[in-house]
């Protein structure tokens, strides 16, 4: 059996859910708040649910929010959350970015994807957490390119 051909690209509607979890992202870190591991799904009518996953380690959480777009396939959807099946998702999560010369610095990466499409990774950096209007942050980087969870 052949593999799907995936389509290149994201689509407007991907990068607006993706747009809009990294600036609830940003306004966290702006607050001082941790991040945790967000996820927002959204279906073919647009409805969008959000998830956290804070209840665990790092890696752990970010496991139980890909595990969870895959559910959330499976089943159909979340009637709890009003969602049916959903055919796009992104997840936010705190992390760290080597730079050129190697330091780490802080971030938030996001990985995104689409129902036939391939599905990507980004960060954006940031500076200044719990400043508020202080805080600074760069414009999405892409990191490359993951297994879909769609």
């Amino acid at each position: 059996m052949a593999a799907k051909k995936l389509r290149e690209g994201v689509s407007e509607r991907l990068d607006a859910l993706a747009a809009e979890l990294l600036a609830d992202g940003l306004d966290r870190v702006a607050e001082g708040s941790a991040v945790n591991v967000l996820l927002a799904v959204e279906d073919a009518a647009g409805t969008v649910a959000s998830y956290e996953f804070s209840d665990d380690g790092a890696e752990q959480c970010l496991e139980a929010g890909r595990a969870c777009v895959r559910r959330l396939a499976r089943e159909g959807g979340d009637g709890e959350a009003g969602i049916e099946r959903p055919v796009r998702y992104a997840l936010c999560y705190e992390g760290a970015v080597a730079d050129e010369d190697g330091a780490f610095q802080d971030a938030l990466i996001l990985e995104f994807g689409e129902k036939g499409y391939h599905s990507y990774s980004g960060y954006s950096l940031f500076q200044g957490r719990g400043t508020g209007d202080g805080l600074a942050w760069t414009d999405p980087a892409p990191a490359g390119e993951l297994d879909p969870l769609l």
